[in-house]
């Protein structure tokens, strides 16, 4: 296993920050999943499909994935109708950086014929804002803030026969964090511990939780698939307690899903996939921040102040041809409702994860008989969501509007082993 403790360590020690897709989740993993929308609960394809399903592993085969995404985010926002601006509107960019970088890696090995063993290592999402000016709002020093996940994902899949399988995958989970210039939200009034919400540097901590899974073949062209993923339970980021509800605790939400895949033809395959996203039972994400503005609750509290975003539902389809042996062609599509309700904008200008729909293209070229490129395009197209009520009067009033978009590029190299 000396390729999986490499990669891992690359994958730690890599400078990866990302702004995910759906909410803060990326709308797939491994290139050739991202290419078709995200789809692959019910299509496993490489050694990332852990990543989605576990059952997968078990209809992979013996192969190795390596791969790299670059995602270039752009979002901005706006502060309308605010007293302390004389009513006009102020912009604001949040682009100061601009270019991520986010690996994955996956190994997979059958050691019976219906028993597999691998490993998924990805970046299972994330958020960055770097604002060029500082928000008056918030405080003195520039707004800037990121956070990013890596997951470990040990693997074993069970085919129960040649038609379904069963698998189980411990997600071992790292995330860090920092903020700046929420200089404003340092005082009793409004945080439970004032010296630890904003400008402490990089916390970090681990975390665990399960994804289990099925995929079957129903018949000899549909297959379906059904995984369910645990909280992913978190260690608190101390530095800041008092910005996170719980005393800086910041849980990864559960999710579950179910997915089918078609064999239309030789050729021809369709793959659909319904996901739903529970961030609102994650407190320091799911919690309105309306209570902080009334004084009912604090920044740090049990049960306090968080970012106001709902349980989302995500739907991907995605098709892939097979053009020759040597060339796979690949499309795809995915949409959600963004999570940040109209009357959340405000706190949100910090993370504004509003995208909904996702247009993917890719192929994968087989070489040597045993190897492979994949490249995957992903083009979020620019949402806009207006505020409703968004801006407390003790800060001016008025509204805040968030608007993104966004694009990613990415290359995998596969060996089937």
């Amino acid at each position: 296993m000396k390729l999986t403790k490499i990669a891992v360590a690359v994958a730690l020690a890599a400078p990866v920050a990302a702004f995910a897709t759906t909410g803060y989740f990326q709308h797939g993993y491994g290139m050739k999943a991202k290419s078709m929308g995200g789809v692959g609960i019910a299509l496993p394809q490489d050694s990332l499909a852990a990543a989605t399903n576990p059952a997968g592993m078990a209809f992979v085969g013996n192969r190795l994935d390596a791969g790299l995404d670059w995602f270039r985010p752009i979002r901005d926002s706006e502060i309308q109708g605010n007293a302390f601006f004389g009513g006009a509107t102020q912009s604001y960019n949040a682009n100061d950086k601009k270019d991520f970088f986010i690996p994955e890696f996956g190994y997979n090995r059958m050691i019976r014929p219906d028993l597999a063993v691998g490993v998924s290592v990805f970046g299972n999402g994330g958020m960055n804002t770097s604002y060029t000016t500082p928000i008056p709002l918030f405080g003195t020093s520039k707004v800037t803030m990121d956070y990013s996940q890596l997951f470990i994902s040990p693997t074993i899949a069970w085919k129960l026969n040649e038609r379904n399988a069963i698998g189980a995958a411990l997600n071992i989970a790292y995330h860090k964090f920092k903020v700046e210039g929420l200089e404003n939200f340092q005082n009793p009034f409004f945080s439970s511990s004032p010296g630890d919400v904003t400008n402490r540097g990089y916390d970090s901590g681990w975390g665990w939780g399960l994804r289990i899974g099925w995929t079957g073949q129903v018949t000899d062209t549909v297959t379906l698939g059904a995984t369910y993923q645990t909280k992913t339970w978190m260690g608190k980021l101390d530095k800041y307690k008092g910005l996170f509800a719980n005393q800086g605790e910041m849980d990864v939400p559960e999710n579950y899903g179910v997915g089918i895949a078609w064999k239309a033809t030789p050729q021809f395959t369709l793959a659909a996939d319904y996901q739903r996203i529970n961030y609102g039972d994650v407190q320091s994400v799911g919690n309105p921040v309306d209570c902080l503005f009334l004084g009912r609750c604090k920044l740090g509290d049990s049960n306090g102040a968080g970012f106001g975003w709902r349980d989302t539902n995500v739907y991907k389809l995605g098709a892939s041809y097979d053009w020759s042996k040597e060339l796979v062609l690949r499309a795809g599509f995915a949409t959600l409702k963004q999570p940040i309700p109209a009357n959340q904008t405000f706190f949100n200008i910090i993370a504004p994860g509003v995208v909904e729909n996702h247009l993917t293209l890719g192929a994968t070229w087989i070489f040597d008989r045993d190897k492979e490129l994949t490249f995957a395009y992903m083009h979020a197209f620019e949402k806009k969501v207006n505020g409703s009520g968004s801006i407390p009067p003790g800060f001016g009033g008025g509204e805040a509007n968030l608007k993104m978009h966004e694009d990613a590029l990415g290359v995998a190299f596969g060996w089937k082993m």
